[in-house]
């Protein structure tokens, strides 16, 4: 059976569409931080008749990534990966601490690249290959108070569009997702935005986006319909 991986899987797009996929026929490999979110989602999906496994990675880590990645490889015919995984902190940018740069940074840029060259081997040992990468219209043009999440997300799309140049001629196809806000947990804790529930939902964007996966490039506008 051939097995997708997706990121931040636990919730969220992530989550959404890890369900989407089971539902096309691929064995999903659920990754995150929280076993109790991947078990939940992993149930989901075996509930509607789907097949799917979780490994607890965090992509913050390199040695992380490479070590269960090693593993997947023993154990699983892989033909896509989805990075979702994502944080965001938000505000003016004299109020955004050195660390909050440094999550950003590393798990958005850093943990999207490496998850990406460590599994971009496997895909090609199988001559087949889906890679997504999650990006946000923040990739797409600047916004207020996300100085520094906007500079993360235009890194990944200029990596997006470098591999798509890259692997243009290859068997393996690259897409880029750029989504505006969506109802999602990813607001929790948070006062950027004042009312969530004015977004697409995370079930709604994750179809758009299977809908429209033929296309390279995805863009997907926050506001409801």
């Amino acid at each position: 059976m051939k097995t997708i991986i997706v990121t931040g899987a636990g919730s969220g797009l992530g989550k959404e569409l890890s369900l989407l996929f089971s539902q096309q026929g691929y064995h999903v490999l659920l990754t995150g931080r929280s076993v109790g979110k991947l078990s939940a989602v992993k149930e989901e999906i075996e509930k509607a008749g789907g097949v799917a496994d979780y490994v607890v990675l965090n992509v913050q880590k390199d040695a992380d990534i490479l070590n269960r990645v090693n593993e997947i490889r023993m154990n699983h015919k892989v033909v896509g990966l989805v990075n979702n995984a994502g944080v965001g902190h938000f505000g003016p940018f004299f109020k955004i601490t050195q660390q909050e740069i440094i999550e950003m940074l590393n798990t958005n840029v850093l943990g999207t690249i490496l998850m990406t060259k460590a599994v971009l081997p496997l895909l090609q040992e199988q001559g087949e290959g889906l890679l997504i990468n999650i990006i946000s219209t923040a990739g797409l043009r600047g916004k207020v108070n996300e100085a520094v999440y906007a500079a993360s997300k235009f890194a990944v799309r200029g990596f997006t569009e470098s591999l798509q140049k890259e692997y243009e001629n290859s068997p393996i196809n690259i897409k880029a997702v750029y989504m505006g806000g969506m109802d999602t947990p990813f607001w929790e804790g948070s006062n950027h935005i004042e009312d969530a529930s004015r977004f697409r939902s995370a079930k709604e964007v994750a179809k758009m986006i299977i809908e429209q996966i033929d296309q390279d490039e995805i863009i997907i506008e926050s506001k409801k319909s």
